[in-house]
Protein backbone atom coordinates (compact mmCIF):
# COMPACT_ATOMS: atom_id res chain seq x y z
CA UNK A 1 0.00 0.00 0.00
CA UNK A 2 2.68 2.47 1.13
CA UNK A 3 4.79 1.04 -2.25
CA UNK A 4 1.38 2.25 -4.28
CA UNK A 5 0.94 5.45 -2.78
CA UNK A 6 4.65 6.53 -3.08
CA UNK A 7 4.18 5.86 -7.01
CA UNK A 8 1.06 8.12 -6.79
CA UNK A 9 2.99 10.87 -5.42
CA UNK A 10 5.77 10.67 -8.04
CA UNK A 11 3.30 10.43 -10.77
CA UNK A 12 1.72 13.82 -9.75
CA UNK A 13 5.16 15.70 -9.43
CA UNK A 14 6.11 14.80 -12.40
CA UNK A 15 2.75 15.83 -14.38
CA UNK A 16 3.14 19.02 -12.04
CA UNK A 17 6.59 19.54 -13.15
CA UNK A 18 5.90 18.82 -17.03
CA UNK A 19 2.76 21.39 -16.49
CA UNK A 20 5.57 23.87 -15.08
CA UNK A 21 7.76 23.14 -18.56
CA UNK A 22 5.15 23.26 -20.80
CA UNK A 23 4.35 26.96 -19.71
CA UNK A 24 7.94 28.33 -19.94
CA UNK A 25 8.25 26.83 -23.17
CA UNK A 26 5.05 28.53 -24.10
CA UNK A 27 6.48 31.82 -22.64
CA UNK A 28 9.82 31.47 -24.68
CA UNK A 29 8.33 30.59 -27.94
CA UNK A 30 7.54 33.59 -30.52
CA UNK A 31 3.73 33.41 -30.79
CA UNK A 32 2.96 35.30 -34.45
CA UNK A 33 -0.71 36.23 -34.44
CA UNK A 34 -2.75 37.04 -38.08
CA UNK A 35 -5.75 39.10 -38.02
CA UNK A 36 -8.11 38.37 -40.89
CA UNK A 37 -8.62 41.92 -42.76
CA UNK A 38 -12.32 42.96 -43.31
CA UNK A 39 -13.28 44.33 -45.93
CA UNK A 40 -16.07 46.99 -46.08
CA UNK A 41 -17.69 48.02 -49.56
CA UNK A 42 -18.22 51.54 -50.13
CA UNK A 43 -21.25 52.22 -51.88
CA UNK A 44 -22.05 54.91 -53.83
CA UNK A 45 -25.41 56.71 -53.00
CA UNK A 46 -27.32 57.12 -55.90
CA UNK A 47 -28.48 60.68 -56.75
CA UNK A 48 -31.85 60.88 -57.77
CA UNK A 49 -33.05 63.94 -59.44
CA UNK A 50 -36.80 65.23 -60.42
CA UNK A 51 -37.31 68.68 -62.36
CA UNK A 52 -40.70 70.19 -63.39
CA UNK A 53 -40.24 72.51 -66.61
CA UNK A 54 -43.08 74.66 -67.92
CA UNK A 55 -42.52 75.54 -71.91
CA UNK A 56 -44.81 78.68 -72.91
CA UNK A 57 -45.30 79.98 -76.43
CA UNK A 58 -44.90 83.76 -77.71
CA UNK A 59 -44.17 86.62 -74.93
CA UNK A 60 -44.65 89.86 -76.91
CA UNK A 61 -44.77 92.43 -73.58
CA UNK A 62 -46.01 95.58 -76.02
CA UNK A 63 -47.16 96.24 -78.83
CA UNK A 64 -47.24 97.95 -82.11
CA UNK A 65 -45.98 101.47 -82.47
CA UNK A 66 -49.20 102.13 -84.84
CA UNK A 67 -51.41 100.27 -82.64
CA UNK A 68 -53.22 103.41 -80.92
CA UNK A 69 -54.70 103.33 -77.68
CA UNK A 70 -57.72 101.54 -77.73
CA UNK A 71 -57.14 98.22 -75.62
CA UNK A 72 -53.58 98.28 -75.78
CA UNK A 73 -51.20 96.47 -73.84
CA UNK A 74 -49.79 98.74 -71.66
CA UNK A 75 -53.54 100.41 -70.30
CA UNK A 76 -53.83 96.61 -68.34
CA UNK A 77 -51.44 98.00 -65.93
CA UNK A 78 -52.66 99.58 -62.83
CA UNK A 79 -50.49 100.71 -59.84
CA UNK A 80 -47.60 99.65 -61.20
CA UNK A 81 -48.85 95.86 -60.97
CA UNK A 82 -46.63 93.95 -63.43
CA UNK A 83 -48.32 90.53 -62.09
CA UNK A 84 -51.47 91.00 -63.74
CA UNK A 85 -50.34 89.75 -66.87
CA UNK A 86 -49.49 86.13 -65.55
CA UNK A 87 -51.69 86.02 -62.72
CA UNK A 88 -54.37 83.46 -64.43
CA UNK A 89 -51.79 80.96 -64.92
CA UNK A 90 -48.71 81.69 -62.07
CA UNK A 91 -49.99 78.86 -59.95
CA UNK A 92 -48.80 76.67 -62.23
CA UNK A 93 -45.60 78.23 -63.30
CA UNK A 94 -44.72 79.24 -59.76
CA UNK A 95 -45.03 76.04 -58.59
CA UNK A 96 -42.31 74.44 -61.34
CA UNK A 97 -38.12 74.27 -61.10
CA UNK A 98 -37.79 76.43 -64.59
CA UNK A 99 -40.22 78.43 -67.00
CA UNK A 100 -39.31 78.78 -70.83
CA UNK A 101 -40.89 81.67 -73.09
CA UNK A 102 -40.03 83.38 -76.25
CA UNK A 103 -39.36 86.62 -76.12
CA UNK A 104 -41.39 88.24 -79.26
CA UNK A 105 -40.36 91.74 -78.97
CA UNK A 106 -37.87 94.55 -77.30
CA UNK A 107 -37.46 96.78 -74.40
CA UNK A 108 -36.21 99.88 -76.04
CA UNK A 109 -36.57 103.65 -76.12
CA UNK A 110 -34.98 103.52 -79.85
CA UNK A 111 -37.72 104.93 -82.11
CA UNK A 112 -35.54 103.57 -85.08
CA UNK A 113 -37.46 100.88 -86.87
CA UNK A 114 -36.66 98.04 -89.06
CA UNK A 115 -38.58 98.50 -92.19
CA UNK A 116 -41.25 95.57 -91.39
CA UNK A 117 -45.21 95.33 -90.73
CA UNK A 118 -44.61 95.13 -87.58
CA UNK A 119 -42.10 96.45 -84.91
CA UNK A 120 -42.86 95.51 -80.98
CA UNK A 121 -41.49 97.08 -78.06
CA UNK A 122 -42.17 98.39 -74.69
CA UNK A 123 -40.14 100.57 -71.94
CA UNK A 124 -37.34 98.64 -70.12
CA UNK A 125 -39.47 98.69 -66.84
CA UNK A 126 -42.04 96.27 -68.75
CA UNK A 127 -39.55 93.55 -67.68
CA UNK A 128 -41.11 92.97 -64.45
CA UNK A 129 -43.96 91.08 -66.42
CA UNK A 130 -41.20 88.33 -66.53
CA UNK A 131 -40.14 88.59 -63.32
CA UNK A 132 -43.58 88.25 -61.49
CA UNK A 133 -44.76 86.03 -63.69
CA UNK A 134 -41.82 83.58 -62.42
CA UNK A 135 -40.22 83.44 -66.09
CA UNK A 136 -37.21 81.75 -65.57
CA UNK A 137 -35.09 82.46 -68.67
CA UNK A 138 -36.58 83.22 -72.47
CA UNK A 139 -35.44 82.60 -76.14
CA UNK A 140 -34.67 85.49 -77.83
CA UNK A 141 -34.10 84.05 -81.91
CA UNK A 142 -37.06 85.25 -83.47
CA UNK A 143 -37.97 87.67 -85.99
CA UNK A 144 -38.82 90.57 -83.15
CA UNK A 145 -35.77 91.11 -81.38
CA UNK A 146 -34.43 93.08 -84.02
CA UNK A 147 -37.38 95.31 -84.55
CA UNK A 148 -35.51 98.54 -83.58
CA UNK A 149 -32.19 97.71 -85.17
CA UNK A 150 -28.98 96.35 -83.42
CA UNK A 151 -29.89 99.20 -80.19
CA UNK A 152 -33.38 97.95 -79.71
CA UNK A 153 -31.74 94.18 -79.44
CA UNK A 154 -28.88 95.81 -76.96
CA UNK A 155 -31.29 97.37 -75.27
CA UNK A 156 -32.74 93.88 -74.59
CA UNK A 157 -30.18 91.82 -73.83
CA UNK A 158 -28.81 94.42 -71.28
CA UNK A 159 -32.25 95.10 -69.53
CA UNK A 160 -32.88 91.24 -69.23
CA UNK A 161 -29.06 91.06 -67.60
CA UNK A 162 -30.14 93.88 -65.28
CA UNK A 163 -33.16 92.01 -64.23
CA UNK A 164 -30.91 88.72 -63.97
CA UNK A 165 -33.42 86.85 -66.61
CA UNK A 166 -31.09 84.30 -68.54
CA UNK A 167 -31.64 84.12 -72.52
CA UNK A 168 -29.89 82.24 -75.57
CA UNK A 169 -30.56 82.24 -79.38
CA UNK A 170 -28.33 83.25 -81.83
CA UNK A 171 -24.77 82.66 -80.78
CA UNK A 172 -25.74 83.06 -77.05
CA UNK A 173 -25.75 79.49 -75.68
CA UNK A 174 -26.77 78.90 -71.60
CA UNK A 175 -26.34 76.49 -68.95
CA UNK A 176 -28.30 77.19 -66.04
CA UNK A 177 -27.56 74.61 -62.82
CA UNK A 178 -31.25 73.62 -61.58
CA UNK A 179 -31.11 71.50 -58.71
CA UNK A 180 -27.83 70.02 -59.81
CA UNK A 181 -28.69 69.14 -63.51
CA UNK A 182 -26.62 71.48 -65.72
CA UNK A 183 -29.10 72.35 -68.21
CA UNK A 184 -27.74 73.82 -71.78
CA UNK A 185 -30.24 76.08 -74.22
CA UNK A 186 -29.54 77.45 -78.10
CA UNK A 187 -31.91 79.36 -79.86
CA UNK A 188 -32.23 79.51 -83.84
CA UNK A 189 -34.47 81.07 -85.68
CA UNK A 190 -35.24 80.73 -89.85
CA UNK A 191 -37.50 84.08 -90.90
CA UNK A 192 -36.26 87.22 -91.47
CA UNK A 193 -37.91 88.37 -94.61
CA UNK A 194 -38.79 84.88 -95.40
CA UNK A 195 -38.15 81.30 -94.41
CA UNK A 196 -34.94 80.40 -94.83
CA UNK A 197 -33.97 77.03 -93.59
CA UNK A 198 -30.03 77.62 -94.96
CA UNK A 199 -27.27 76.24 -92.29
CA UNK A 200 -29.57 74.91 -90.30
CA UNK A 201 -27.08 71.54 -89.80
CA UNK A 202 -24.30 73.86 -88.56
CA UNK A 203 -26.15 75.66 -86.25
CA UNK A 204 -27.39 72.43 -84.79
CA UNK A 205 -23.78 71.12 -84.55
CA UNK A 206 -22.18 73.84 -83.58
CA UNK A 207 -24.90 74.24 -80.74
CA UNK A 208 -24.81 70.77 -79.75
CA UNK A 209 -20.72 69.95 -79.76
CA UNK A 210 -20.37 73.39 -77.32
CA UNK A 211 -23.20 72.15 -74.91
CA UNK A 212 -21.53 68.45 -74.81
CA UNK A 213 -18.05 69.39 -74.17
CA UNK A 214 -19.48 71.82 -71.29
CA UNK A 215 -20.65 67.93 -69.57
CA UNK A 216 -24.65 69.43 -69.23
CA UNK A 217 -26.86 66.87 -68.57
CA UNK A 218 -29.86 68.06 -70.57
CA UNK A 219 -30.21 70.45 -74.01
CA UNK A 220 -33.09 72.81 -74.99
CA UNK A 221 -33.27 73.67 -78.47
CA UNK A 222 -35.75 76.48 -79.59
CA UNK A 223 -36.60 76.93 -83.12
CA UNK A 224 -38.62 80.16 -84.97
CA UNK A 225 -40.07 78.04 -87.74
CA UNK A 226 -43.09 76.77 -89.61
CA UNK A 227 -45.77 79.27 -91.64
CA UNK A 228 -48.00 81.85 -89.78
CA UNK A 229 -51.50 80.98 -88.94
CA UNK A 230 -51.40 77.13 -89.79
CA UNK A 231 -52.18 74.25 -87.16
CA UNK A 232 -49.84 71.56 -88.96
CA UNK A 233 -46.23 70.89 -88.77
CA UNK A 234 -44.47 71.54 -92.44
CA UNK A 235 -41.86 69.02 -93.48
CA UNK A 236 -39.31 71.59 -92.82
CA UNK A 237 -39.75 71.89 -89.01
CA UNK A 238 -39.87 67.95 -89.14
CA UNK A 239 -36.98 67.68 -90.90
CA UNK A 240 -34.60 69.85 -88.25
CA UNK A 241 -36.68 68.63 -85.15
CA UNK A 242 -35.25 65.15 -86.70
CA UNK A 243 -32.10 66.26 -87.19
CA UNK A 244 -31.80 67.82 -83.78
CA UNK A 245 -32.70 65.33 -81.89
CA UNK A 246 -30.31 62.79 -83.82
CA UNK A 247 -27.43 65.00 -82.69
CA UNK A 248 -28.41 64.78 -78.78
CA UNK A 249 -30.70 67.19 -78.28
CA UNK A 250 -33.62 66.03 -75.65
CA UNK A 251 -36.25 68.87 -76.34
CA UNK A 252 -37.43 70.71 -78.93
CA UNK A 253 -39.61 73.86 -78.37
CA UNK A 254 -41.16 75.55 -81.72
CA UNK A 255 -42.42 78.80 -82.22
CA UNK A 256 -43.58 81.90 -84.86
CA UNK A 257 -46.62 80.32 -86.27
CA UNK A 258 -49.10 81.83 -83.53
CA UNK A 259 -51.44 78.38 -83.34
CA UNK A 260 -50.80 75.55 -81.68
CA UNK A 261 -49.17 72.74 -83.92
CA UNK A 262 -48.34 69.13 -83.29
CA UNK A 263 -46.31 67.08 -80.78
CA UNK A 264 -43.85 64.64 -81.96
CA UNK A 265 -42.44 62.09 -79.98
CA UNK A 266 -39.26 60.86 -81.75
CA UNK A 267 -36.49 58.40 -80.85
CA UNK A 268 -38.46 58.92 -77.19
CA UNK A 269 -37.75 62.39 -77.21
CA UNK A 270 -40.29 65.24 -77.76
CA UNK A 271 -40.44 68.04 -80.67
CA UNK A 272 -43.09 70.54 -79.94
CA UNK A 273 -43.84 71.88 -83.33
CA UNK A 274 -45.89 75.74 -82.36
CA UNK A 275 -45.82 77.09 -78.64
CA UNK A 276 -48.93 79.68 -80.32
CA UNK A 277 -48.77 82.83 -78.21
CA UNK A 278 -49.35 83.29 -74.34
CA UNK A 279 -49.06 86.63 -73.06
CA UNK A 280 -49.29 88.38 -76.49
CA UNK A 281 -49.31 92.31 -76.85
CA UNK A 282 -49.14 91.73 -80.74
CA UNK A 283 -52.89 91.54 -81.64
CA UNK A 284 -55.14 93.69 -79.55
CA UNK A 285 -58.28 90.74 -80.80
CA UNK A 286 -56.85 87.92 -82.19
CA UNK A 287 -59.29 85.44 -84.22
CA UNK A 288 -57.39 82.44 -82.20
CA UNK A 289 -57.23 82.88 -78.75
CA UNK A 290 -55.68 79.15 -78.07
CA UNK A 291 -52.69 77.99 -76.27
CA UNK A 292 -51.19 75.50 -73.77
CA UNK A 293 -48.37 75.05 -71.70
CA UNK A 294 -45.92 72.05 -72.34
CA UNK A 295 -45.29 70.84 -69.00
CA UNK A 296 -42.62 67.61 -68.51
CA UNK A 297 -41.29 66.19 -65.24
CA UNK A 298 -37.91 65.08 -66.32
CA UNK A 299 -36.41 62.09 -63.68
CA UNK A 300 -32.70 62.00 -63.29
CA UNK A 301 -30.34 59.11 -61.91
CA UNK A 302 -26.97 60.17 -60.97
CA UNK A 303 -28.12 63.28 -63.22
CA UNK A 304 -28.79 61.05 -66.66
CA UNK A 305 -32.11 61.52 -67.96
CA UNK A 306 -34.27 58.29 -67.48
CA UNK A 307 -37.79 59.50 -67.59
CA UNK A 308 -39.58 61.94 -68.77
CA UNK A 309 -43.30 62.40 -67.99
CA UNK A 310 -45.30 65.47 -70.21
CA UNK A 311 -48.69 67.14 -69.10
CA UNK A 312 -50.82 69.88 -71.35
CA UNK A 313 -52.42 72.51 -70.05
CA UNK A 314 -55.34 73.99 -72.13
CA UNK A 315 -54.88 77.99 -71.79
CA UNK A 316 -57.06 80.77 -73.51
CA UNK A 317 -54.38 83.87 -73.79
CA UNK A 318 -57.24 86.08 -73.15
CA UNK A 319 -59.41 86.06 -70.02
CA UNK A 320 -62.47 87.12 -72.06
CA UNK A 321 -63.29 86.44 -75.33
CA UNK A 322 -64.49 89.35 -76.72
CA UNK A 323 -60.55 90.48 -77.30
CA UNK A 324 -57.38 90.22 -75.52
CA UNK A 325 -57.09 90.99 -71.97
CA UNK A 326 -53.40 90.20 -72.34
CA UNK A 327 -53.83 87.74 -69.08
CA UNK A 328 -53.98 83.71 -70.21
CA UNK A 329 -55.93 81.69 -68.41
CA UNK A 330 -56.74 78.41 -67.64
CA UNK A 331 -59.30 76.69 -69.35
CA UNK A 332 -61.14 73.35 -69.23
CA UNK A 333 -64.39 71.73 -70.58
CA UNK A 334 -65.06 72.11 -74.37
CA UNK A 335 -62.58 74.83 -74.98
CA UNK A 336 -59.90 72.42 -73.34
CA UNK A 337 -60.98 69.40 -75.68
CA UNK A 338 -60.78 71.90 -78.86
CA UNK A 339 -57.10 72.84 -77.78
CA UNK A 340 -56.12 68.73 -77.32
CA UNK A 341 -58.31 67.28 -80.14
CA UNK A 342 -56.22 70.42 -82.15
CA UNK A 343 -53.10 69.17 -81.01
CA UNK A 344 -53.55 65.91 -81.23
CA UNK A 345 -54.98 65.78 -84.88
CA UNK A 346 -51.22 67.39 -85.80
CA UNK A 347 -49.75 64.87 -83.88
CA UNK A 348 -47.19 61.89 -84.66
CA UNK A 349 -46.47 59.08 -82.08
CA UNK A 350 -48.47 61.46 -79.73
CA UNK A 351 -51.75 61.71 -78.12
CA UNK A 352 -53.20 63.66 -75.20
CA UNK A 353 -55.75 62.18 -73.16
CA UNK A 354 -57.43 65.16 -70.71
CA UNK A 355 -57.95 63.95 -67.02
Amino acid sequence: MKKILKIIVILVILLIISDILFIIWLLNKEIKVYTKKTIIPIIKETKITSLTINAIGDLTIGSGYNFGEWNSFNSYLKDNDYSYYFKGVYDVLSKDDLTIGNLEGTFTDSNDRAEKMFNFKNTKDYVNVLKSGSVEIVNVANNHTYDYKEKGYKDTLDTLDDANIPYYGYNFYKILDVKGIKIGFAGFTYFTNSLNYDGYENDVDNAVNYLKKENVDLIIMSFHWGVEGTTYQTKEQVQIGHYAIDKGVDLVLGHHPHRIQGIEVYKDKYIVYSLANFVFGGNQNPKDKRSFIFQTKLDFIDNKLVDNKVKLIPVSISGVDNLNNYQPVLVDGLKAKDIIDTINNSSTNFHYELT
